[in-house]
């Protein structure tokens, strides 16, 4: 028997997201089963299963596709010498945010959304939303510290809080973009600068 190659491995495990990903997009969370996945993936049920057990497993794997993007877009952000403040950081993170949900194969934020509402009654679910997004939170942590070493953020204030206020921004945008479709990433951040009393810079 050949042996199976890890690039081999690799894209039949893409393979199975993106089907669960189109799937969560068009049903929505609840209404999609494994064997939607399992139809949509064009692969057998064992394969399927080799890979992932559960529905709530192919969540965790679709944020950690969508995330892998926002963590390599951080660590980019802060491996520069450059001044960086938490507006700029969040102007440039919505933008990718954005970026994301433009990829093609559906709006992963959409799955996001969903993710967030099933956490509440699912302790699986929870526990990857909690680990992901946790994982956001301490990129915009160290966002606030590099500010602070700068000069450019009151050095008192815990940089938690002010990396809990960051993030907070975001889901705000995201609801706002799906729901309603007035936000844009550009208005978006230009009213953050308002805000924030940052003018045009």
């Amino acid at each position: 028997m050949p042996k199976v190659t890890e690039e081999h491995r690799l894209a039949r495990r893409a393979q199975i997201v993106a089907a669960a990903r189109s799937c969560v997009i068009e049903q929505g969370f609840h209404k999609t089963t494994m064997a939607d996945v399992i139809r949509t993936s064009g692969l057998s049920a064992g394969a399927v299963y080799g890979y992932f057990k559960s529905k709530e497993e192919i969540v965790g794997a679709i944020a950690e596709d969508a995330l892998s993007t926002v963590d390599e877009f951080f660590n980019t952000l802060l491996a520069s010498s450059e001044p960086l403040s938490p507006l700029a950081a969040l102007d440039a993170a919505i933008h990718q945010v954005v970026a994301i949900a433009e990829r093609p194969g559906g709006d992963v934020t959409r799955v996001a959304v969903q993710a967030w509402a099933e956490s509440l009654r699912n302790p699986e679910v929870k526990a990857i939303a909690v680990g992901k997004y946790s994982q956001l939170r301490e990129h915009m942590e160290a966002v606030a510290r590099r500010a602070q070493a700068d000069g450019t953020l009151d050095p008192d204030t815990d940089p938690r809080w002010i990396a809990q206020a960051m993030f907070g921004l975001l889901p705000g945008f995201i609801i706002q973009r799906l729901l309603i479709g007035d936000v844009t990433a550009d208005n978006f951040t230009a009213g953050l600068r308002a805000l924030f009393g940052a003018g045009k810079s």
